[in-house]
């Protein structure tokens, strides 16, 4: 077991763990730490505590120290230089004629150095950009490349469900998010329904998978016969949440009933299998989310 304090960092959800060394840190307390990237402002966000050996990274970087009102000042004052440095940047991106989309900037706590985020189609020979930027600005100048889920998790903003998106809040590692969960989540394929603000499947899609993987594989496939109390019936929709399934029934004199039952109720039935390939247009629907 070892001692910990977790931290995390602007625009991340993700935790790491530090050394506390002997002073005591509350949640919510700013610090300096050193990382790979240089020493860094962090936030506290796991107090004290001992973790399993197996789930930490030895050897384990201690925090510097607390962090004084003049590092928070310090802070303020890199966040303050960010947009002039973005609007620099784009001038300069413009004069070359370099197919790029500049996302945002970032000065490091200590100032010696600036980090621009950006998109692209494709791989950018921006040198000779660099070369332009560092004569401006006259610190080590960086350029990173992000994908189109790194512009949104850097940026924010909110979600089709009306909460702030889960890259930018809560998800510490973007995780593998397919078609196919949606297809077994009874969801909608219409890509406006099941897309982010990135325009990529939505990340939340992972979150209940194998509960719906499970009983995705005990419901009857939409369309299949089944034999219900009141006689055979077509399956129409079911609810994976409630065991609910709605059957169409025809009756002996032509009419068409439309009744709940629980699964249990039901024989007959033709479950989903967990191998199901996409159909046609399942298959062009999951193309039109790839990485470009």
């Amino acid at each position: 077991m070892a001692k910990i304090v977790g931290i995390r960092f602007k625009n991340t959800a993700k935790v790491y763990y530090f050394a506390p060394g002997k002073e005591r840190f509350k949640k919510g307390d700013g610090v300096i730490v050193e990382t790979a990237r240089g020493v860094e402002f962090g936030t506290v966000t796991i107090e004290v505590k001992e973790v399993d050996d197996s789930e930490i990274v030895q050897p384990l970087k201690p925090i510097i120290r607390k962090a004084t009102q003049a590092d928070l000042d310090r802070l303020k004052k890199n966040e303050e230089k960010a947009p002039e440095a973005v609007k620099i940047c784009n001038e300069k991106i413009l004069a070359r004629g370099l197919d790029m989309k500049l996302i945002n900037a970032e000065y490091t706590f200590d100032g010696s150095k600036v980090i621009f985020y950006f998109t692209a189609p494709g791989r950018i020979d921006f040198r000779d950009l660099v070369k332009d930027l560092a004569s401006v600005f006259r610190i080590r100048i960086e350029l990173r490349q992000i994908g189109i889920r790194d512009e949104t998790r850097l940026l924010g903003g909110i979600a089709p469900c009306g909460r702030p998106c889960c890259c930018a809040s809560c998800m510490s590692d973007f995780k593998k998010v397919s078609i196919k969960m949606a297809k077994t989540q009874g969801l909608s394929l219409n890509p406006s329904k099941i897309s982010g603000l990135c325009g990529r499947l939505m990340c939340c899609l992972a979150y209940e998978n194998d509960y719906y993987k499970e009983v995705y594989k005990k419901m009857p496939k939409i369309g299949s016969d089944v034999v219900s109390p009141d006689g055979k019936g077509t399956v129409i929709s079911v609810n994976m949440l409630t065991y609910n399934v709605k059957v169409k029934i025809e009756a002996k004199d032509g009419s068409v009933v439309y009744k709940d039952f629980q699964l249990e109720q039901l024989k007959s039935i033709k479950a989903n299998t967990d191998d199901e390939k996409l159909t046609k247009d399942e298959l062009e629907i999951a193309k039109s989310f790839r990485e470009d």
